[in-house]
């Protein structure tokens, strides 16, 4: 970002803070919530309002906001990225910067389970409702849902995000669940990344709100995954998880989900915006491919 488009950006956000809302009402849509090549190819930012800054061994990757609004408009530029999701500051940023016409955006709505404290999973809604996500035009709403079985805080969690999804879907906007089974060891909350606990947690994910006819689901590349994606007939997308130094090997297992019937795309996020070697258009051009 140059320094005068920099300097723009904050005198905007200082002295015309409507230019936000303007900004959201000129965005071009898009015409699907598919692109060209019949996938959802979708950019993920929302870790920094979680408190979840790492990206590979770099514990402060994601607290530079204008490198990592450099990282979001670049790899929203390359052909076949139709989408991006976002908390509100991130998503406001890319909209001051003209990056989202076009795009798919989905906005994240429960952040309150900051990540490392006590209260992680009783994870309340406390960034978009489904109100502001369809009064900004919008594409959907996305929800954490971890379930520990030992953690009262879950039902809490549950309870808010069923009242999403049936908030969304009256909006007829996407509700993008994100389901784990967690558990604290150590004193840090932990997913169990095995075919089983995801079969049990997307079998309650999908269950959740009043209606399902809205609801898509994001997944983590677990053991088994053929297996795992029998568990519901609600469409799916694959996310990246954490930035690894064998990205070929991540590369190949989003390939071989992306042949399953329900997954529907990829939303990635620091396994593309910094990826070993730090060529972002290279490993974001390379997913896409895989599409």
């Amino acid at each position: 970002m140059r320094e005068d488009q920099l300097r723009e950006l904050i005198e905007t956000r200082v002295q015309r803070p409507a230019a936000i809302a303007e900004a959201a009402s000129r965005r071009r849509r898009p015409d699907s919530l598919l692109g060209e090549h019949g996938r959802l190819m979708m950019i993920a930012a929302d870790h920094p309002a979680r408190g979840a800054l790492r990206a590979g061994d770099r514990p402060m990757a994601m607290g530079d906001r204008v490198d990592l609004l450099d990282r979001l408009c670049l790899a929203l530029s390359r052909p076949g990225v139709n989408g991006v999701l976002g908390t509100p500051d991130v998503l406001e940023d890319l909209l001051l910067l003209g990056a989202l016409d076009s795009k798919v955006v989905v906005g994240s709505m429960n952040r309150g389970g900051l990540a490392g404290t006590s209260f992680e999973i009783d994870d309340r809604f406390t960034a978009y409702d489904a109100a502001s996500i369809a009064a900004a035009g919008f594409d959907g709403g996305k929800m954490l849902t971890r379930i520990d079985p030992d953690d009262a805080g879950t039902v809490a969690t549950l309870e808010a995000c069923g009242r999403a999804v049936s908030d969304l879907a009256r909006h007829r906007l996407m509700a993008m669940i994100e389901p784990f089974i967690s558990h604290r060891l150590d004193g840090r909350v932990r997913n169990e990344l095995t075919g089983e606990a995801m079969t049990r947690a997307m079998s309650v994910a999908a269950g959740l709100g009043s209606t399902s006819a809205y609801t898509w689901l994001k997944v983590p590349m677990v053991d088994d995954m053929e297996r795992v994606m029998a568990a519901t007939t609600l469409p799916a997308l694959i996310l990246g998880g954490e930035v690894t130094d064998d990205q070929d090997a991540a590369f190949a297992s989003w390939a071989k989900a992306l042949t399953l019937p329900t997954v529907q795309g990829l939303v990635i996020g620091r396994s593309l915006l910094y990826p070993p070697g730090d060529d972002v258009a290279a490993a974001v051009d390379a997913a896409v491919s895989l599409l």
